[in-house]
């Protein structure tokens, strides 16, 4: 009797039941809304599938062991996740790209995100990335996905049209499933219309496969650096803003550090990049997690073991999706990355100092231009810090200070800040909002933009949190952050 107590005591306190739902919610939500565009950047490197399940095998063992060991390592819910605005800028900057040659740019991605979280230099150099840049050189790369959401309606209109009905009504009293119903509810769209093939569908387990890496200096410079940038400034930022907004202290350098090395471990079987997630990450932060915010730890280990579950059936998965309209998947990507689209022309538009570097920023990356065999990503980003540094718009604002309360609120001091207020940052040392993105989709539709609306949250927003929280008041509950 003794023994089936304690066993009863481990299982409650191991898998309680609000944080199992949660890691399984979060990567429903983080799957399904981003991972047609892991496929998409698999096709446009020229994947076989099973070097397409080798990718979803890699990225899925490197989230897992991410999840799990550094959630137990520090006793909070560190949620990690494919960097969804880094495949959709794979699949954009990757054509014509060699598989070897894209496992190179992966691995020196990898190598520069293991390189700032080994020397601590990410807080410092980010600090200087003119955010709005990056979040307009994102929503360039994103935008052909947003469109391609109206595009595919020429297609399979009422497959498109059933998807976007029931993203919206979802939206509106189920956010955190909008992305997750919308795909059930087209894939049903498409049984009926017989455009559904299940029949190859067949239970594998994925297997890996190694590919040399070469190594292209074109390749990574128009495909690595851009994949670095949109990773740490749309992703990684967001990320560690979830924590910092729900009172984890999480060291972000060995974070980093770890992520990275295990990212460059598996960049030759197809992990082509992982971050921490924002949108997904909340779902296991919150109260719903778990009541205990001590235990909410454990909602990041069992998200761990769920994409464990994914990766191990990544043929499986793959094939899914292979049977899938191709309608159907470009609207559900459309759908996912809706939040992140918004989300960073918000970011982007947000500060008029940099508005016009942001803008020239998303339109020459939307333009698909590549020269010196360069891709548009890159110059996109040349031309935006071209033109703030022509414009004078670079010069930083002085910093100011707002007060916490009170009529004096958003009164200026030169000086330190008082007792309840809130420091200002410059304008491009906010986050890129996510996500997702995620990855979700790291968006994804509050639900599902981990990617998408993966990058809704800042460190700003984080800073309010705590000081909501210093002051006695109530901040928003992850949930509604997460619609938001």
């Amino acid at each position: 009797m003794g023994v089936m107590r304690a066993l009863v005591r481990f299982v409650r306190l191991a898998a309680p039941v609000p944080a199992v739902a949660a890691g399984l919610i979060a990567v429903l939500v983080g799957v399904t809304s981003s991972i047609a565009i892991v496929f998409a950047a698999a096709e446009a490197a020229g994947a076989t599938p099973g070097q397409t399940a080798s990718w979803v095998l890699a990225l899925g063992v490197g989230m897992a062991v991410t999840c799990v060991g550094l959630s137990l390592r520090y006793r909070a819910p560190v949620v990690t996740a494919w960097s969804t605005p880094g495949a959709a800028l794979l699949a954009v900057g990757l054509d014509g790209v060699t598989m070897p040659q894209a496992i190179g740019a992966f691995l020196f991605s990898a190598a520069l995100i293991t390189l700032s979280g080994v020397t601590g230099w990410f807080e410092k150099v980010m600090d200087r990335v003119p955010v709005p840049l990056a979040a307009g050189l994102l929503a360039g790369v994103l935008l052909q996905f947003g469109l391609g959401l109206f595009t595919s309606m020429e297609g399979d209109f009422t497959v498109v049209a059933a998807m976007f009905a029931v993203y919206l009504v979802c939206r509106r009293w189920l956010a955190r499933y909008a992305v997750l119903s919308a795909l059930v509810a087209g894939g049903a769209v498409a049984a009926v219309n017989g455009t559904l093939d299940l029949g190859e569908v067949t239970p594998a387990l994925a297997r890996p496969v190694f590919v040399v890496p070469e190594f292209s200096w074109q390749v990574m410079v128009s495909v690595g650096v851009p994949l670095f940038v949109v990773t740490m400034a749309s992703q990684n930022l967001p990320g560690v803003a979830v924590l910092r907004g729900d009172g984890y202290r999480v060291p972000i350098s060995p974070v980093l550090g770890w992520t990275g090395l295990t990212n460059m471990l598996l960049a030759p079987f197809g992990c082509f990049g992982m971050n921490l997630a924002a949108i997904t990450a909340a779902i296991c932060t919150g109260p719903q997690a778990h009541p205990d915010r001590e235990r909410r730890f454990t909602a990041g280990v069992w998200a761990g073991v769920f994409y464990l579950v994914v990766g191990v059936f990544g043929a499986t998965v793959a094939s899914l999706l292979a049977a899938l309209p191709t309608t159907l998947i470009l609207a559900i990507a459309g759908l996912g990355l809706l939040g992140t689209i918004g989300g960073s022309l918000a970011s982007a538009l947000g500060d008029e100092r940099s508005r016009e570097a942001a803008v020239v920023t998303f339109l020459a990356t939307a333009s698909g231009f590549t020269l010196l065999g360069v891709g548009s990503a890159f110059w996109g980003l040349v031309a935006g810090v071209l033109t703030l540094l022509v414009t004078g718009a670079w010069r930083r604002p002085r910093a100011t200070v707002r007060a916490g309360s009170g009529p004096e609120s958003g009164a200026e001091s030169s000086s330190g800040p008082e007792p309840g207020a809130e420091s200002v940052s410059e304008p491009w040392s906010e986050s890129v909002a996510e996500s997702a993105s995620g990855p979700g989709g790291e968006s994804e539709s509050a639900s599902a933009s981990d990617s998408a609306s993966d990058a809704a949250t800042s460190p700003e927003a984080a800073m309010t949190s705590a000081a909501n929280r210093d002051s006695g008041g109530e901040s928003p509950p992850p949930s509604e952050k997460a619609s938001t």
